[in-house]
């Protein structure tokens, strides 16, 4: 204790330092010292008539150690986990200015923006044509294809409407239509859609890329990235 004089009314002004106690880190579990700490003290006052069975013995040996692993493995569990969304954060920021292929057909672009999109069948059509409607669905523009393949490929709608004039900035559509054995079917269309940002801590912990357009989607739904911007 420290004694600071003055010359106040008050002949000392008395300070007093205080001691914390540092938080218990270990939760009220028990560590190996603990363990071995109570069997050297059970040992020590067993009744010398009725000494401990060697299987009881074993059996709580095994116990702690069972346990023990436990708490290892979901140590090293946390770790992992820690460096994989550390691993997964960096991938996603470097998506940021990219394209990323997306299960939707709807998107949302500036004045005569060009879009990327992509058709998926699991079987071969023909006729095929590609419909670009706007949000009130209307048609501005149709695009033949005729005959695919199984499987997909990439298609680019240059922005342009029927009249060959720049479509208005919007929300638009892409509908696939097409002839599978004979009937008229609608083919699954995807579209690439621009990285603007990232969100690290989004819904349920889970990384987001933020979309043109203004809607989000996770890390993982992610079908395919685009090796260029578009």
């Amino acid at each position: 204790m420290e004694t600071v004089k003055g010359s106040s009314p008050l002949d000392a002004i008395r300070w007093q330092r205080e001691e914390y106690k540092e938080a218990d880190q270990s939760k009220g579990m028990l560590t190996q010292a603990d363990f071995f700490a109570l069997l050297t003290k059970e040992l020590s006052n067993q009744d010398p008539t009725k000494p401990v069975d060697n299987n009881e013995m074993i059996s709580q040996m095994t116990a702690f150690s069972t346990t023990d692993g436990v708490n290892q493995l979901n140590k090293s569990f946390d770790i992992f986990a820690r460096s994989m969304t550390s691993s997964q954060a960096l991938q996603a920021s470097s998506l940021v200015g990219r394209s990323v292929l997306v299960e939707d057909n709807v998107f949302g672009m500036e004045e005569g923006e060009a879009v990327k999109g992509k058709l998926v069948s699991e079987q071969a059509a023909s006729n095929v044509n590609i419909y670009v409607e706007n949000i009130a669905g209307e048609i501005i523009q149709t695009v033949p294809v005729g005959n695919v393949a199984a499987g997909g490929i990439t298609f680019t709608w240059d922005g342009q409407t029927a009249k060959g004039e720049p479509a208005p900035e919007g929300a638009y559509r892409f509908r696939i239509v097409g002839l599978v054995d004979g009937q008229a079917s609608e083919l699954e269309a995807m579209t690439y859609r621009k990285v603007d940002s990232v969100t690290l801590a989004g819904a349920g912990g889970n990384i987001l890329l933020n979309l043109n357009g203004g809607s989000s989607m996770a890390l993982a739904d992610v079908v395919e990235i685009s090796s260029g911007d578009t």
